[in-house]
């Protein structure tokens, strides 16, 4: 995403406490890379099946995996795709190849599935002026005979019609309700993306916008929301906020509407990085992770906590980094409590790696587990990250002109 030089003076709200712990980089244990792990290609694209896999994978009951390329595919707009478990190996199947019309085109973001079963998933461009969709698939009604079945599409909804475009990186979020509330990078508020929720009516859908970024505020959201159980979001922004480098923030109903807060704003600390790309995402007790993009000399990996009536923010891992690396990608959390996620560029060979941060008594250990060389394996991950019941890690990459790939990791 492009940074337009800013004039923000946006600040946090005076209630809410931000301390950054000092000395964390002092508790941190740095592990050697661990190269030993079981690492696997599961799908390289080849263009008719699918290019560029910015996006991560959604995993069924039955360990078949779903995802979304931003292009190829038979129309070359983009596709969804499932890879269906055969086995020891998997059996790609094009489930639906954009048009690039009113169906949309070239989606950045995965899909998930809904209480309802279907995937649902949005699209970057295409529908109502060109703005965006939310679209829903569904799985043929008579049984397929063929390991190969495409779905049926729905367009639920032209983002556009709210004023934002562009849903970018990320999926939709679902609420206890049905509801679905998703991002959009650009428009809503004075240009700078907003959110929204899409509530079922009958057989067809209701949006509504419930927070345009604008300025002086938080700005272009570029990845998705998280709900907690009293139904908040939480997500991030590329830009914006007191420092014009980012934000985390929350909207919470207030009355017939929403309310922003800004819980941190990055450019504020040293030692962070800023430009969060990737979203965050919460533990158990209501603790938010995530990641920043290099503010030219670091990234990181961060935690937010609740602390009274503010956020505390703590840095678990600090990356000397270039000016896009860091985590694009949202990480993901095992049984153990440890955090696993991918960097864009760093790693051994600057193509990006999968890392592992185990929490211990004196900090958070820090452990390479893959290094991406482009050998076979892809390189610059920017999707998020997937785990099963057994710990097993998926993932997605680029690789040389769009031709991707689908890993698993056993650490």
């Amino acid at each position: 995403m492009t940074r337009p030089a800013q004039s923000s003076t946006a600040s946090s709200d005076g209630s809410f406490r931000i301390a950054l712990l000092l000395g964390c980089a002092l508790m941190m244990l740095i592990s050697p890379s661990a190269q030993a792990q079981t690492f696997t290609v599961l799908h390289t694209f080849s263009g008719p099946d699918g290019l560029y896999p910015y996006s991560g994978v959604t995993l069924d009951r039955a360990g078949n995996l779903y995802g979304t390329t931003y292009g190829g595919g038979a129309n070359r707009d983009g596709t969804v795709y499932q890879l269906k478990r055969a086995g020891a190996s998997y059996i790609h199947n094009q489930l639906h190849a954009f048009t690039g019309g009113s169906d949309g085109e070239q989606p950045y973001g995965g899909v998930i599935f809904g209480p309802d079963g279907a995937l649902y998933g949005t699209t970057s461009i295409g529908g109502f002026e060109g703005g965006g969709t939310v679209f829903s698939l569904r799985p043929p009604v008579t049984i397929c005979r063929s390991v190969l079945c495409p779905w049926t599409e729905t367009v639920l909804y032209s983002v556009a019609n709210l004023n934002g475009v562009q849903p970018f990186y990320g999926q939709i979020a679902f609420d206890s309700a049905g509801n679905i509330y998703g991002t959009t990078a650009f428009g809503g508020g004075e240009e700078y993306g907003d959110v929204y929720e899409l509530s079922r009516s009958g057989n067809s859908w209701t949006g509504t916008q419930l927070y345009g970024f604008g300025d002086p505020d938080a700005q272009y959201p570029a990845h998705n929301m998280i709900l907690d159980s009293a139904g908040n979001l939480y997500g991030t922004t590329d830009e914006g906020g007191s420092h014009s480098q980012g934000t985390v923030f929350e909207l919470v109903r207030s009355g017939s509407g929403w309310a922003e807060n800004i819980l941190f704003s990055f450019g504020e600390l040293e030692g962070l990085g800023a430009y969060p790309v990737a979203g965050v995402i919460m533990d158990r007790v209501g603790n938010l992770y995530g990641g920043t993009t290099s503010d030219g000399f670091v990234a990181s990996v961060f935690e937010l906590s609740p602390s009274g009536n503010g956020w505390q923010i703590t840095v678990l891992h600090t990356f000397q980094a270039g000016s896009s690396d860091g985590p694009w990608g949202n990480l993901v959390l095992d049984s153990n409590g440890n955090l696993y996620g991918t960097t864009k560029s760093l790693g051994t060979f600057g193509l990006g790696n999968i890392f592992k941060l185990s929490p211990s008594g004196n900090g958070w250990t820090y452990t390479d587990l893959y290094d991406f060389s482009n050998n076979g394996d892809g390189e610059f991950p920017t999707g998020d990250l997937t785990i099963d019941g057994s710990g097993n890690i998926y993932g997605t990459n680029m690789g040389e002109n769009g031709h991707g790939v689908v890993w698993k990791l056993t650490p």
